[in-house]
């Protein structure tokens, strides 16, 4: 389901696609659980009651322990690297969760398919950095996605961005506040919410300083 970055689309804003190889498991959920929970690859997107979404959901522990803690809220997972979504897999399977649906690919495809005002909750939780200057234009958190993004969040949904590189943090930021359409929740950048889930790329410390979080709400 991946798809490839179109000649004079928008710049890719993840990394590498896969790394090690799968392991038989991880494989057999592919065959047998991946097309009982994927979004499909064309048309609008089905929404029904309420509905959180996790861009990038890497290992997918926070998107499986989320759904987890509310069963009543259906869930959308989009990660394009394939051990990651084998990952999410794993951690549905176990947790017998039936309120998750994962895209694996650009998570920009799967919000021009959502219908307006669909979600109540994005997490944006350590998104490629693309730590070097000259790359920071391949950063996902950008003016016209936050605008596509506002499209598809309800009136007082929230929106939360972590991120453990310092520049990134600065200019996410800058760039969500900066729109008309998101109002910043107070709250301790440095100190994670009540509500976060530790991820083992946020245990791995690969960033500059210390994670921060940050919360807007739609308005």
């Amino acid at each position: 389901m991946t798809t490839p970055q179109q000649p004079g689309g928008p710049l890719r804003s993840f990394g590498r696609l896969k790394a090690r190889p799968l392991k038989s498991r991880q494989a057999a959920l592919f065959d047998s659980l991946l097309p009982k929970v994927a979004v499909s690859a064309e048309g609008p997107v089905a929404i029904s009651g309420e509905t959180w979404m996790e861009i990038g959901f890497g290992g997918g522990e926070h998107l499986a322990a989320q759904a987890a803690r509310h069963p009543d809220i259906a869930f959308l997972g989009a990660e394009p690297f394939v051990n990651g979504v084998a990952s999410a897999l794993r951690h549905i399977e176990e947790g017998g969760l039936e309120n998750v649906r994962l895209w694996q690919g650009d998570a920009r495809e799967l919000i021009a398919r959502l219908p307006s005002a669909a979600l109540r909750r994005v997490f944006i939780l350590f998104p490629d950095p693309w730590p070097k200057a000259r790359h920071h234009k391949r950063r996902l958190i950008q003016a016209d996605f936050v605008a596509d993004l506002a499209r598809v969040m309800a009136s007082g949904a929230r929106l939360r961005f972590a991120t453990d590189w310092e520049n990134y943090a600065e200019e996410g930021r800058a760039v969500i506040d900066a729109s008309p359409l998101f109002e910043a929740v107070a709250a301790d950048q440095n100190l994670a919410p009540e509500d976060h889930v530790v991820t083992r790329y946020e245990e791995k410390k690969l960033g500059d300083i210390a994670p921060v979080w940050f919360d807007w709400t739609k308005l």
